[in-house]
């Protein structure tokens, strides 16, 4: 007999080998965008790391995008910074929080987990290129460097 939580729970999408590296991921994904949206994105990416963002790269919600200057909260809750409206993501699902070094990704206890680059991670210092799922969405989250 199944438990209620194999009921609910959602299975483990890995994009995994669809890139070579990390940053592969959005090289490949600003290709398939118009030259307005790679733009704004580009933009991003060359500053020099104060601000963040992140990407929708599958699913209904694909091409959102949401610039992250201090945190972001994530969930299923119509209040979340990154709302993202399906089953599989928990109410409170996760946040990303600027830090001294950077930026961090905490699961809040979410039923179903979160995972950077196909690993299951409780808090994660999240770099250029990480791929993050929360239930069925995969997003990308992309900084900038230059110091």
């Amino acid at each position: 007999m199944e438990s209620k939580n194999e009921l609910t729970s959602t299975l483990h999408l890995s994009n995994k080998g669809l890139a070579s590296s990390p940053a592969g991921l959005v090289d490949e994904y600003l290709a398939s965008l118009k030259a307005h949206d790679r733009d704004v994105i580009s933009h991003v990416i060359s500053t020099n790391g104060e601000s963040a963002m992140v990407l929708i790269s599958t699913g209904i919600q694909k091409g959102s995008r949401f610039l992250i200057t201090d945190g972001a909260t994530i969930g299923r809750s119509a209040s979340s910074s990154i709302f993202l409206d399906d089953i599989t993501v928990s109410r409170a699902h996760a946040t990303i929080e600027k830090g001294v070094h950077g930026f961090q990704l905490t699961d809040a206890g979410s039923l179903n987990g979160t995972y950077v680059n196909n690993e299951q991670t409780v808090t994660a210092e999240l770099k250029h290129g990480d791929e993050i799922q929360i239930g069925k969405f995969h997003l990308l989250f992309v900084v900038g460097n230059k110091k």
